[in-house]
């Protein structure tokens, strides 16, 4: 049974240290949030259940990147939303955009896939991934995300996370808008 509960682990033993410091960073600017700790989470399946828990809007978090590999993307969209990089790529007005490299992931961000959190950008210090989210996410009264690792999902305030965590990460997100349609 998955509980929520309040702010970070009272026993931080056997967590990992980037855990710690999402935790420490989220302290830092007295953010309220809640936590549920769980199986490792890798498909956006196992999260349904941690989404039906939090009661928030669950991401999908792609690390993305041009052919080039100069230019680097953290997209926050709905989990129930599909993506197609053609679409994403027209609205940044780059090349087409593709799956970063996993040792890239773990260079800017310190995470590995299947952890894939915009609370990752805490450690991107040269700001090398420009920060993009889907309009959608904002709608919700909550976002959910990984604390940097995928054994744990944090609920935030999604007010908190735009006007106080992302200024705090130092990342301008660019919202865009991912529907056909709008093309």
């Amino acid at each position: 049974m998955l509980i929520l509960q309040n702010g970070r682990p009272k026993d931080v033993s056997g967590r990992l240290e980037k855990e710690i410091r999402t935790y420490d960073f989220l302290d830092e600017l007295n953010i309220p949030y809640q936590r549920i700790d769980h199986e490792a989470a890798m498909t956006m399946e196992v999260c349904a259940d941690i989404d039906e828990a939090l009661h928030a809007t669950i991401c999908k978090n792609l690390f993305l990147s041009n052919r080039q590999e100069t230019d680097f993307y953290l997209l926050m969209i709905p989990g129930y939303k599909k993506f197609k990089t053609k679409i994403l790529s027209a609205r940044l007005g780059t090349a087409r955009l593709s799956f970063a490299k996993e040792t890239y992931m773990d260079e800017f961000l310190d995470i590995t896939p299947g952890s894939v959190s915009v609370m990752g950008l805490m450690n991107d210090a040269n700001n090398r991934v420009q920060l993009v989210i889907d309009e959608d996410v904002l709608k919700s009264e909550y976002v959910g995300c990984h604390p940097c690792i995928n054994t744990s999902s944090l609920r935030l305030r999604t007010h908190d996370l735009m006007d106080v965590v992302i200024p705090a990460l130092k990342h301008t997100p660019i919202i865009v808008n991912l529907e056909e349609d709008a093309l």
